[in-house]
């Protein structure tokens, strides 16, 4: 059978699974809290939309903007379930759960971005999740070492591959 390219990505299908654990966090969560159901939904679901609308184009500068676009949507992803964790709605099992495969996903965006050349295209307007202003290197949060960011990958523009 024929497959479109962001089928046979890896990320994508990682986010694929992200968005069925959403779900399964959206139909728990009690009345009253559709706010919270809608922002999951809309954030979990634009992760693999921007990732498939990434896989098709042509023009590294557009891919790397769209990949961006779905690792926005996967750290909005964690941020909501951050609230929900807080808010008693989740239990630390599933929080941890999404954000295993909330990390995951963000780390391969990463890579994918900075892999389409040398600063991603684009990248100089949009530091990627993580990478420290210039002159910082090696002082990150959480003590990841020199020149990683939160997801243990090289930052984009930091003269290295992931």
């Amino acid at each position: 059978m024929k497959q479109f390219d962001h089928e046979r990505l890896d990320v994508y299908k990682r986010s694929i699974e992200f968005v069925v654990f959403a779900n399964g966090v959206v139909e728990g969560l009690p009345r009253g809290r559709g706010h919270l159901a809608d922002q999951l939904h809309r954030a979990a679901t634009s992760i693999p939309l921007n990732i498939a609308e990434g896989a098709g184009e042509f023009a590294p500068r557009e891919k790397a903007r769209f990949y961006r676009m779905a690792r926005r949507s996967a750290t909005e992803s964690a941020a909501v379930l951050d609230v929900c964790l807080h808010l008693s709605l989740i239990t630390q099992d599933r929080h941890g759960e999404g954000r295993d495969l909330l990390l995951q996903v963000v780390s391969m965006l990463v890579r994918m971005i900075s892999n389409l050349g040398p600063g991603a295209p684009g990248d100089r307007e949009e530091k990627a999740e993580g990478e420290e202003e210039e002159g910082e290197e090696g002082r990150t949060e959480g003590g990841q070492g020199q020149g990683q960011g939160e997801y243990g990958a090289r930052a984009v523009g930091q003269g290295g591959r992931a």
